[in-house]
């Protein structure tokens, strides 16, 4: 989800309610305490140099149990943040402690944004040596034709 999408989103909605991909929800209570821009520079294991920009949510469940963030507030506060620090329209990451910190791709689902767990991968698979993924069937599936096959008492075996 991109910083235009849930600029578009937050104006429909009562509450800003996210959950997580397993369907357990952040506090009604969290903060949004950093809205910013994460570039990561890098080379991959191909020799690519690669620059990646994000916008960053940061998540914080205090123990502020009065608080309920309000969908024009975190609108406020993603328009502050273009306007100071020349926040572009990319892609949301957000960081949110659930045992560690983890980072999550935003979603939403009609009623809640909801954090999509984020996975790894080698971005140079052509010129590292990783083989191609083989296609899995199941057995089952495979061709029933016994004409082609001997049977017993054929002659041909």
């Amino acid at each position: 989800m991109k910083l235009s999408d849930i600029k578009q989103i937050l104006p429909t909605l009562e509450n800003v309610e996210f959950q997580l991909e397993n369907g357990n929800y952040v506090p009604d209570h969290f903060h949004v305490t950093e809205v910013g821009t994460i570039t990561k520079h890098f080379i991959d294991c191909g020799g690519v140099i690669r620059n990646e920009k994000t916008v960053n949510f940061q998540l914080w469940n205090a123990n502020d149990f009065e608080h309920r963030l309000k969908p024009a507030k975190l609108l406020h506060i993603i328009k502050l943040s273009e306007e100071k620090l020349h926040i572009e329209d990319s892609e949301i990451e957000v960081e949110y402690q659930n045992g560690t910190i983890g980072k999550y791709d935003l979603e939403f689902n009609g009623k809640n944004f909801v954090l999509k767990n984020k996975t790894t991968a080698c971005l140079a698979q052509d010129s590292c040596g990783i083989p191609a993924e083989k296609q899995k069937i199941n057995l089952i599936e495979l061709n029933n034709d016994n004409s082609s096959c001997c049977s017993p008492n054929s002659g041909c075996c």
